[in-house]
Parts: C-alpha cells; structure tokens; sequence
C-alpha cells in the first residue's frame, strides 16, 4: 500500500500528515510506529490523519497518534499544521475551520501573516476531569517522583497535563523524572510532563516530556497548560510568551471558564509517497 504524505512542523514538534479523505487509510499500531520511526520510516512525534466530519457544523475530523502508535486526544502543534495542511491540498477555503477531535471540538484559524490561531477550549482543573486521581482540588499539589515531592499543578487541555516550576529548565531533571511522572499512577491515563520557568509576568520557558513520544522540540497544548497553571496559580498575567526549544508560542486566557488561544506557526517540510 502507497500513501502520500506531507511532513509538517511546529516549532519543531514534527508530523507525518495523511489525508484520509481522498484516500482511504487505516492502519495498524505496527505501521503508525514505522511511520514515525526516525531511521526506516518518515520520521515524526505524530501521526496526522485528516478525515472527514462525522458530526454536522465540523468541516473536519482529527485523529492524532503517538510515535508509539497509540490514539491521543489533542494535539496543539498539530492543529496548527493541520489548518495550514487542509488548505495547501484544496481541501478548503475557509480561513477558518471546525475541527473535532477526540477531546471536542477545536477552532483553528489561518491569519494573514501565515500564523494559525487555535482555540484550544476551556481548561480544566477539576482532577477527575484530567483524569487525576487526587482527593483535593487545590489547584498545587504533591507528586511522589522516585522517592521525592514535587509539587505540580495538573491540568487538562483535552489531554492531561502535570506542570511543575523549575528554576532553570536547561538543568531540569527532565530525562529523569519525564518518564516517571508520564507514567505516574495517579495519572491512570499517563501524563504529559511539563517543567517551566518562569522568566517575567508574560514569559516562561518550557521543556514537555510527551507520553508515548518522549521529550519534544516544543508542545503546543503543554504550552497552553504552563501558561494556564501560571495564570491560574497568580505568578503570570495573558497574554504569556512560552519559549520552547523550537521556537515561541504566544497564549491568550482569560481565567477560568474561557477558552486558551495560541497562536504560533505551521510549516510544511516536504511531501512524498511511503510504501506500507
């Protein structure tokens, strides 16, 4: 089996998009894994799959997976690539799409400058919602790591997130701890790691150990969850920029019970043909 394919980035997290409206795709954990393997496939952090909607008033269905070939609910960077993605192929005019995902429906928006503009929902902090295994709903808490507490702060953007503060995140124990916190059993559906530092009152940096991938250049609703346990835990003020090792994101939140915008680029690599 041939499939055409576009490699994509934002900010350097990286994508094998595949259009499943003009073709029909569905595949194994096995092929997906060979997709994003770096050395005998394409090489990614996700899989894209565009497909059509299968609600009304959506324009598009999207479908994220891992490099490890599991199905995930939201990806930030991707819904990026994505917008510009269904434009680039006439897949659409509109410069601004509805898009549903496993976690709900996102908005993304191409602007005039060529950067996307997601909506990306409404947070959520209440732990059973992450889902977080936690008998508080204080907003910071403890997190047994190897023998030691870390205090984190765990929030949803479609996908869970466990966001703690670090001095510098160039000597963040982000290879330690990543893995250990990703797979944490309060969090029973693994976790996205995130570690910030806080450099002003709109600006941070950022490094996210992503569940089934591992660390990445950038993470675009990892940035939304940083900017928001900042936000929400008073040492921040929207709208924030997060500096991640591939580039900046700029977030927009108002407070609880309103929707994060990120805006950041999109870029298509190159596209081809990979034989399955």
């Amino acid at each position: 089996m041939k499939l055409t394919f576009a490699k994509m980035h934002g900010l350097g997290n990286d994508f094998v998009v595949l259009d499943g409206i003009r073709q029909s795709i569905v595949l194994s954990s096995e092929q997906l894994r060979f997709l994003a393997d770096r050395h005998f496939g394409v090489g990614c952090d996700q899989v894209l799959l565009v497909e059509p909607a299968s609600q009304p008033e959506v324009d598009f269905r999207y479908r994220i997976f891992n490099a490890d070939g599991g199905e995930v609910e939201q990806c930030g960077n991707g819904a990026r690539c994505f917008v510009r993605f269904v434009h680039e192929q006439g897949l659409t005019a509109k410069r601004e799409i509805r898009v549903e995902t496993l976690s709900g429906v996102i908005v993304p928006r191409l602007e005039d400058d060529g950067a996307v503009t997601v909506d990306m929902g409404v947070p959520v902090f209440a732990p059973a919602q992450i889902p977080f295994l936690s008998a508080s709903d204080d907003l910071r808490q403890g997190l047994l790591v190897d023998g030691e507490e870390v205090v984190i702060t765990a929030v949803g953007m479609g996908n869970p997130h466990a966001v703690q503060l670090v001095a510098d995140v160039d000597s963040a124990p982000v290879e330690r701890q990543g893995p250990l916190i990703e797979s944490h059993p309060r969090f029973p559906q693994r976790v996205n790691a995130g570690f910030v530092q806080v450099l002003d009152r709109h600006a941070i940096r950022l490094r996210v150990y992503e569940r089934g991938v591992g660390e990445t250049m950038a993470c675009g609703t990892g940035a939304c969850a940083a900017a928001v346990a900042g936000i929400a835990g008073g040492l921040l003020d929207s709208p924030v920029r997060v500096e991640t090792r591939g580039g900046a994101l700029k977030l927009a939140w108002n407070g609880r019970g309103t929707p994060v915008l990120m805006t950041g680029p999109a870029v298509t690599v190159f596209k081809g043909e990979v034989e399955l």
